[in-house]
């Protein structure tokens, strides 16, 4: 059975905030009755702040009043609804200890990569424009010591990520294209 989140801080709001049963309650946070009687009585879970299950999305009024009118009546968790939230699009933190290695995996794209643009460089590595053009053209303060590194292998990037830039990178008007292919395949037939 479902238990709600922080059982015991539900459990003591029930007892502060409704006239259910301790065994009701007990049941649904999923602690023993003599546990709630203890709440009840301040012997235990002091110092806990109650949790309100209705404004946790955990039960809903109806239903605690449903069950305050009779004794039988056992509480129900409603479904929660698990939203999942989209990762932050802002700079990414990287660690000081790969910072110096910044600079050697832009020479890498730059020699393997050079259809990439630099907007495309600066979010794959996270950098600043004006870092890739001070590579490009060699006038980097560490220029002599910047060795053409796999971003990759440095882990200032992921390999789909890399792959994926490149793929978008690459030109739109092709001479043929997969479909095309597919197309002059069963036109033949």
């Amino acid at each position: 059975m479902a238990l709600p989140l922080m059982p015991k801080a539900t459990a003591v709001w029930l007892v502060e905030n409704t006239t259910l049963t301790f065994e009701q309650i007990a049941e649904f946070c999923g602690v023993h009755p003599l546990e709630v009687q203890a709440i009840a009585d301040g012997e235990v879970a002091i110092g806990i702040v109650g949790q309100d299950p209705v404004a946790n999305g955990q039960l809903t009024r109806e239903e605690i009043v449903r069950c305050e009118g009779s004794a039988e009546a056992r509480l129900r968790l409603l479904a929660v609804q698990v939203v999942a939230h989209a990762k932050a699009k802002g700079a990414r933190y990287t660690p000081v200890s790969k910072r110096q290695d910044k600079p050697d995996a832009i020479a890498w794209l730059v020699k393997h990569h050079p259809e990439l643009s630099d907007a495309q460089l600066c979010k794959l590595i996270g950098t600043t424009k004006d870092t890739i053009a001070k590579v490009r053209d060699r006038s980097h303060w560490n220029t002599t010591n910047i060795k053409p590194r796999n971003p990759v292998t440095l882990g200032l990037c992921s390999e789909p990520d890399l792959e994926k830039a490149v793929i978008i990178s690459q030109p739109r008007s092709s001479p043929i294209t997969a479909k095309e292919v597919g197309h002059a395949l069963h036109q033949d037939d």
